[in-house]
C-alpha cells in the first residue's frame, strides 16, 4: 500500500478540492482532479461505515444498462470506451495490475429467457441508433465450443466485446496508490462530522482534524444524503442488498466472465445473483445464498465439486430511478454530490469526464442529464 498522508493538526492546509468519501466513485473524481494538477484530499471514513465496494462484483459491464435511459446507456457505453486507457494508466502509475479483460456474457437458462434477452437487446441498439453497443446472441452449441463446461439445460448467452471484467481489489488499491503517487493527499479513518461555507470555500471538519478547501466533492455513498445536507444538498439515497459467494481456487474454466459468476484471475469462483430491498440489512439469508448456489451449478456444473469459502451481504447505492446523481448544490456553489451504483464501469467516465468538470465548477453535457431535476415532480 502507499504511503498514507493524514492531516494532524487542528487547521490542514488548504487544499483547491476536498472529496469526502474513499470508496471507487470518490478516488476515481479525485485520482482524475489530481491528475489535472489541482490540490486534492480525500476524506475515507472507517471499517464501521457502510462501503458498496464490499458487495462489488467488478464487473465493467454495458450490456442492457440504460434501457429506458438512452442517456445512461451513452454515459455507461463512453466509460467502456475510455477503459482501456483508464486501466493502463492506473497500472503505469500504481505499478498494480489490474487484470482487465474484454468480452462478457450473460447466460440464458431457457428458449423463452434467450428469446426474450434477443428482443430486449434488439430493442434496446434500436432505441441507441447511432449509440447502440456491439451485441450478439450464442446458442448454447456454440457456447459450449467457448465454455466446455456449460450446463446441459442452458438455452444460450448474449455477448458483448465491450464487457469485461477486472481485479476490483487491485482497481481499489491502484487508484490509491496512483493518488498518492501523483502527490494526492488520502486520509484513512477519517469520518466527516461537519462541511461549512467559509469565504470563498469550505471548510471540511473530519476526525483527524480541519482543512479548507476551494471546492467539495461528497461522494461518501450511503452517507451522501446526510453529509450533503451540509452543503444544501438532498441526494436520496437508499440501501439495497446482494449477497456473494466465493470458492475455493479451481484451475481456470470461465474464460471471460458471466454476469452473475466470474472466475477471478487468483482462480476463485464469485458468484451473485440477487437484489434485495430490506434497508440497512446486510445479513447474508440462506435462502438467497441457497437460490445463488443452485443457478451457478446448473449453469456450470463443475462448481458442485467447490468448496465455498465465504459468502457476505453488501449494501448497494441505490437512487430512486437507480440512475447516477451528479449535482452541485445552488446554495452553496462549489459543493458537489456524486453517487452511483455502477463505481467500476464508470469509474472512468469518473476520472477523465466529471472530474474535469468539478475542476470548473459546472457539470455539463451527458452527467448534466444525471442531476437532481429529472427527480423533481413539478418539472414533469
Amino acid at each position: 500500500m502507499p504511503e498514507r498522508l493524514r492531516i494532524s493538526s487542528s487547521q490542514g492546509a488548504g487544499q483547491d478540492v476536498a472529496v469526502v468519501g474513499g470508496g471507487l466513485v470518490g478516488l476515481a473524481i479525485a485520482y482524475g482532479i489530481r491528475r489535472l494538477g489541482c490540490s486534492v484530499t480525500v476524506f475515507d471514513g472507517d471499517d464501521a461505515g457502510w462501503r458498496a465496494s464490499r458487495g462489488n462484483f467488478a464487473l465493467v459491464w454495458g450490456q442492457a444498462k440504460g434501457v429506458g435511459s438512452r442517456p445512461y446507456a451513452r454515459w455507461t457505453q463512453g466509460s467502456l470506451s475510455l477503459w482501456k486507457a483508464f486501466a493502463e494508466e492506473l497500472s503505469a502509475i500504481s505499478g498494480l495490475e489490474l487484470h482487465y479483460r474484454l468480452g462478457g456474457y450473460h447466460l440464458c437458462f431457457n428458449t423463452k429467457e434467450f428469446e426474450a434477452r434477443g428482443a430486449i437487446l434488439t430493442r434496446h441498439a434500436e432505441e441507441l441508433g447511432a449509440d447502440a453497443y456491439p451485441f450478439e446472441m450464442v446458442r448454447a452449441e456454440e457456447m459450449r465450443r467457448i465454455f466446455p463446461a456449460l450446463g446441459p439445460t442452458m438455452a444460450g448467452a448474449s455477448f458483448s466485446p465491450r464487457d469485461g471484467d477486472v481485479n476490483s481489489l487491485n482497481l481499489y488499491s491502484a487508484l490509491i496508490r496512483a493518488f498518492c503517487k501523483l502527490g494526492g493527499t488520502y486520509v484513512p479513518n477519517a469520518p466527516v462530522a461537519s462541511i461549512k461555507r467559509d469565504g470563498a470555500g469550505f471548510s471540511v471538519l473530519a476526525r483527524t482534524g480541519r482543512t479548507f478547501a476551494q471546492r467539495v466533492v461528497i461522494a461518501a455513498g450511503l452517507e451522501t444524503g446526510r453529509i450533503g445536507s451540509f452543503v444544501g444538498l438532498d441526494i436520496p439515497v437508499r440501501p439495497q442488498t446482494g449477497q456473494i459467494i466465493v470458492t475455493e481456487k479451481a484451475a481456470p474454466f470461465l474464460p471471460y466472465p458471466i454476469s452473475t459468476i466470474r472466475q477471478t484471475n487468483e482462480g476463485g469462483v464469485m458468484l451473485g445473483d440477487s437484489v434485495e430491498e430490506k434497508g440497512f440489512d446486510d445479513a447474508t439469508t440462506p435462502g438467497i445464498i441457497s437460490f445463488t448456489a443452485a443457478r451457478a451449478v446448473a449453469a456450470f456444473p463443475i462448481i458442485a465439486r467447490l468448496n465455498v469459502v465465504r459468502s457476505w451481504a453488501a449494501l448497494r447505492v441505490m437512487t430512486p430511478d437507480g440512475l447516477p446523481i451528479y449535482q452541485q448544490s445552488s446554495s452553496y456553489p462549489g459543493a458537489f454530490a456524486c453517487v452511483c451504483h455502477s463505481g467500476v464501469t464508470l469509474a472512468a467516465s469518473h476520472a477523465r469526464i466529471l472530474a474535469p468538470q468539478i475542476v470548473d465548477s459546472s457539470v455539463a453535457g451527458l452527467a448534466k442529464s444525471f442531476d437532481m431535476a429529472r427527480l423533481d415532480v413539478r418539472a414533469a
